[in-house]
């Protein structure tokens, strides 16, 4: 499809056509790209604008960049943690960002998103921030999220802050979250950490000892 095409697709009303314009332009370059994704940053269909999130990420460049930002305010949960995920390919540039997003947004999706993003990317202090945060969540999966967050500061100067936390949670009520902690304590070599997994291995619920016996196979 060439970008005449393209363009007659996006500005037709029916959202088909829309998508299947987006989807074209992944053949095409940033410079390209871009100008016809920004747009529809407020189209009223919510796969529309997931679209054209995921377009930002994969066709980076500065306007971009800020198109992403402006998507961190959508009204929908997951075209905001589309936005996230896009974002945080641009890497450091983004953190701040996603850490204020982090802060402001109580959905899980987003939450869940950014730590894992954070996992990917050299920033210990913002991940142990942003985990220490997400234990407290009332969403499980995000409170699982930041257990295996820690597992991931093992061998960065937030070691022993990480390990704190990750103590802490070993006498967790939830199951999950205790098997989470097993997961993330077997990458600490702390006299500490070794006591808790030891621990762990005669936990009263057996699936937290599977998780450790999966983990050493």
């Amino acid at each position: 499809m060439n970008v005449t095409e393209i363009q007659e697709h996006l500005q037709s009303d029916d959202p088909q056509h829309r998508m299947r314009g987006l989807t074209a332009l992944r053949d095409y370059s940033p410079e390209v790209a871009v100008p016809l994704l920004t747009p529809l940053m407020g189209d009223p269909e919510v796969l529309v604008r997931s679209f054209v999130a995921m377009g930002l990420g994969r066709k980076r460049s500065e306007a971009g960049f800020a198109a992403l930002v402006t998507m961190l305010g959508d009204g929908d949960a997951n075209i905001r943690a589309e936005a996230a995920s896009s974002l945080a390919l641009y890497g450091p540039a983004a953190v701040p960002y996603l850490r204020r997003l982090f802060q402001e947004d109580s959905g899980w999706l987003s939450r869940h998103g950014i730590i894992a993003s954070m996992m990917e990317m050299a920033q210990p202090q913002v991940l142990l921030e942003l985990c220490q945060q997400g234990l407290s969540d009332r969403n499980l999966l995000v409170r699982e999220t930041a257990l295996d967050g820690l597992g991931t500061l093992a061998n960065t100067e937030e070691a022993p802050r990480a390990l704190d936390l990750l103590l802490a949670q070993v006498d967790n009520p939830q199951w999950q979250l205790r098997a989470r902690v097993a997961y993330a304590l077997r990458h600490f070599r702390d006299a500490r950490a070794v006591a808790a997994l030891e621990q762990l291995r005669q936990d009263s619920d057996h699936r937290v000892v599977a998780t450790l016996l999966d983990a050493a196979l």
